[in-house]
């Protein structure tokens, strides 16, 4: 697989939370924070262990064999929850690269962080 980008940040609640966000979005009773946008579909699960680690299929229909990885680990005040997207085939175009990135973003470090009062 051949990283397209990554970003870590730290989030408020601790990796448990955060894993159950990634895990199951959609779940009764849990924070509505994964808005696809259209031409966006909702990710399948490939793998996941918890607390530590979520993998995604692609949200991006024209790019099916990517995959979205959400590396997660303890922190003070909370954790670090990195993405990194990964790719096995050919490499897009870097304005094509430069959106997939800016959406993951905004995703993870603004509509989940908010998720959680932040």
């Amino acid at each position: 697989m051949i990283e397209l980008g990554s970003r870590e940040r730290n989030q408020p609640p601790p990796p448990h939370i955060v894993w159950e966000s990634l895990a199951d979005p959609w779940r009764p009773g849990g924070r509505r924070w994964l808005d696809l946008r259209p031409g966006e579909v909702e990710p399948r699960i490939l793998q996941a262990v918890e607390p530590e680690l979520v993998v995604w299929s692609s949200l991006w229909p024209e790019r099916p064999d990517d995959e979205i990885r959400f590396d997660i680990r303890p922190a003070e005040n909370g954790c670090k929850l990195c993405w990194t997207l990964l790719t096995p085939g050919e490499i897009p175009e870097q304005a094509v690269i430069g959106h997939l990135r800016h959406r993951l973003n905004f995703l993870i470090n603004a509509q989940l962080r908010f998720s959680f009062g932040q």
